[in-house]
């Protein structure tokens, strides 16, 4: 085993793990233990497993924000798999940029794949040398993706796990939706954080070319949002929040309601000090309009 730091064997000894296995069972830390009987010395960091149960597209937003922070070329290991024990395939991403994914063919993946310059190639997990056996009709993270997972960390070339896949055959999810009007941009939301946060599907720039002239500014580089005294409306239903365009929670006051781009580079409602999804009654895969 290589360990001084250089070549193909160190260059994925770092393997960034998500889930929906949450942490009150023992299903994430029986898949650490999976890899560390393999070699205790690869390292696994928990990108988090508090994914609701089943959703994918939640899953595969947080992938794709969190694949571009990993050491790179970044492996990932990720496990929501609602269809687990079923005809579909257990999947290796290779990107063009050499990143490695691992886990279930249901769409999962490929946003990630896309934050990472794009899927190269796609392989179907049959080898059945690299599994834990007997392999369980439920556990495929345990028995299927983990041991998978840390071969390829050792330097197994994917092409090992199994015949290769058209890339263009692989589940996608469909694109978020994103919507632009004259006045007003109609928007998937992502995710919602803990603290009621949303996120949502727009940039900045699909934000500006819906308003208009009362739009904000789009400068160039990264793009950035001044506190101003543009007055928005957030409506999702019979709901709706009185927003003011700003850059941080701190733009506007207590309670009121502010529209910024997050640190994915994403527009986001929040309200200061408060729950913006309590007061619209919305989560993730929901719809939001924002217009002047």
């Amino acid at each position: 085993m290589q360990g001084d730091g250089e070549g193909p064997l160190a260059a994925h000894r770092v393997i960034g793990f998500a889930s929906d296995f949450g942490t009150r069972d023992p299903y994430v830390g029986i898949c650490h233990a999976v890899i560390a009987r393999i070699d205790p010395g690869l390292r696994v960091i928990d990108l988090g497993h508090e994914i609701p149960a089943g959703e994918v597209r939640r899953g595969a937003t947080m992938l794709a924000q969190a694949a571009p922070f990993l050491p790179q070329p970044p492996l990932l290991l990720a496990v929501v798999d609602p269809g687990v024990g079923t005809d579909r395939a257990g999947l290796v991403v290779a990107t063009s940029r050499g990143g490695l994914l691992v886990g279930p063919d249901n769409g999962l993946l490929m946003w990630a794949a896309d934050a990472l310059g794009g899927a190269a190639a796609g392989y179907s997990i049959e080898n059945r040398a690299l599994l834990l056996e007997p392999r369980s009709h439920t556990f495929h993270g345990r028995d299927v993706f983990a041991p998978v997972a840390a071969r390829l960390a050792l330097g197994l070339p994917p092409a090992e796990v199994g015949p290769s896949l058209p890339v263009e055959g692989l589940v996608r999810l469909p694109d978020p939706v994103v919507l632009i009007a004259p006045g007003r941009l109609t928007v998937e939301i992502l995710m919602v954080d803990r603290y009621g946060n949303l996120q949502t599907a727009a940039r900045l720039d699909q934000l500006a070319a819906a308003l208009g002239d009362s739009g904000p500014a789009v400068e160039d580089g990264p793009l950035t949002v001044e506190a101003s005294d543009h007055i928005l409306t957030v409506e999702a239903g019979d709901h709706e929040l009185t927003a003011r365009l700003g850059t941080t929670y701190g733009s506007v006051q207590p309670g009121e309601a502010v529209v910024y781009v997050d640190s994915a580079g994403l527009v986001a409602v929040a309200r200061n000090g408060a729950d913006a999804a309590a007061a619209l009654q919305v989560r993730a895969g929901d719809q939001v309009t924002i217009r002047r």
